[in-house]
């Protein structure tokens, strides 16, 4: 770092190199933080967490036990040793969800509303002000999936994906959903919006298959994603699916031109967000026999970008375009279920069923905290040394054997 610094302080290269140089190491040296943890509130296993693309700073996250939490990520007290208290909450005890949360996310534009989903059959859009449901929309089955586009002007539709084989399209202003789109034969695990193109929607599901729609079109899905690139026999079982098994796990990369699922056959797969082909990737085996969303994560502003993806109680770390797995993050005692990565400071969050929210820092960062702790204990000691060499040599004279000579 010292030596890109000054090449850079130097013209030798720009300030954006060494900007992806940085953020690149520090993505690949992840690790369990040992100077920040986040106060443990959900009394059931973590399904969704999510963080607020504005000031990156409040963790939204839901459970199973119908609990919805919000965590200061950036606390006031500046102190190294850092505990991210909740800020609010609401519990099955207030009566606004009495079910498991499967699906969190901030509203895009500010963090005055939030939207979550679930067991209930509901998409419920949160006034985050006053911990109250604004307005609610019920579909015949679990909502496993929900989804804002971050990037929309023209429209503001929540993409929804539940147990039925139908993806919902929820508009806001109209206070109703106005689209339906009808292309998978079971289950809908995950819906997302490109990062790129406001209208254009991937769903994934049980049926194995990944489909990418144009929502202004009225012919069905635009692609029906092929994990063979049509080189199987039609008639295979295989032919069209994207995996060979149920998808659960679904991301668009930061610039929208890729797209990563993740399957039950324990495999991880990169596409062309615009052709559909498979880009034939090899990611080695990542264990996934989640029945329900995998809640996959993607850096931002590397050179290579990485892939967080949970792997039974373990997070997989592997390159975007290379597919070499750069590291196993262990620290959670049960499965892993959500984790989400923060692109300004490179932690990342992750929830699992054993009720925790862990936080993963830069080696460095832990490197600087115990250089820290080792600063304050030679602070102290210098003081207590001082104190004790101040009490040797006080001058213990006192008025009152002046009296008694």
């Amino acid at each position: 770092m010292i030596r890109l610094l000054g090449e850079r302080e130097s013209g030798i290269i720009y300030p954006l190199i060494f900007q992806r140089a940085e953020v690149t190491r520090r993505n690949y040296c992840l690790e369990l933080s040992k100077h920040k943890d986040v106060e443990g509130v959900h009394k059931g296993s973590i399904n969704s967490v999510d963080l607020d693309v504005i000031e990156n700073r409040y963790l939204l996250s839901g459970a199973a036990d119908s609990s919805i939490v919000i965590h200061d990520t950036q606390p006031a007290n500046g102190e190294a040793q850092q505990t991210y208290k909740h800020v609010c909450q609401v519990s099955h005890n207030s009566g606004s969800t009495k079910h498991s949360v499967e699906t969190i996310q901030w509203y895009p534009i500010d963090t005055g509303m939030f939207t979550s989903s679930g067991a209930d059959y509901q998409l419920k859009i949160w006034d985050t002000n006053r911990l109250k449901v604004a307005d609610k929309y019920s579909f015949h089955g679990i909502v496993y999936s929900h989804h804002m586009s971050g990037i929309s002007v023209k429209h503001c539709l929540i993409a929804v994906g539940c147990s039925r084989s139908t993806v919902k399209l929820v508009d806001m202003k109209a206070g109703s959903a106005t689209h339906q789109l009808r292309g998978h034969d079971s289950s809908v695990f995950v819906v997302q919006w490109s990062s790129r193109d406001e209208f254009l929607l991937a769903t994934c599901g049980a049926d194995n298959r990944v489909l990418l729609w144009d929502i202004r079109s009225a012919k069905g899905s635009l692609v029906t994603l092929d994990q063979h690139n049509g080189e199987s026999a039609s008639h295979s079982k295989c032919a069209k699916t994207a995996h060979d098994g149920a998808v659960n796990g679904l991301r668009f990369t930061s610039d929208g031109l890729h797209l990563v699922t993740f399957g039950t056959d324990n495999q991880l797969r990169l596409w062309n967000a615009f052709t559909g082909k498979n880009m034939l990737v090899n990611y080695g085996y990542v264990y996934n026999t989640s029945r329900k969303a995998a809640q996959i994560a993607l850096s931002c502003s590397g050179s290579p970008d990485v892939v967080f993806a949970p792997s039974d109680s373990n997070i997989e770390v592997v390159d975007l375009y290379g597919g070499n797995r750069i590291t196993t993050l262990r620290g959670h005692y049960n499965s892993v279920n959500c984790c989400i990565h923060d692109c300004q400071t490179q932690y990342l969050y992750s929830g699992g069923s054993d009720r925790n929210i862990l936080v993963w820092a830069p080696s460095s960062e832990t490197e600087d905290y115990e250089e820290h702790l080792r600063d304050q204990s030679k602070e102290s000691r210098g003081e207590k040394s001082f104190t004790q060499r101040t009490a040797a040599t006080a001058d213990t004279w006192s008025s009152d054997e002046e009296d008694n000579r």
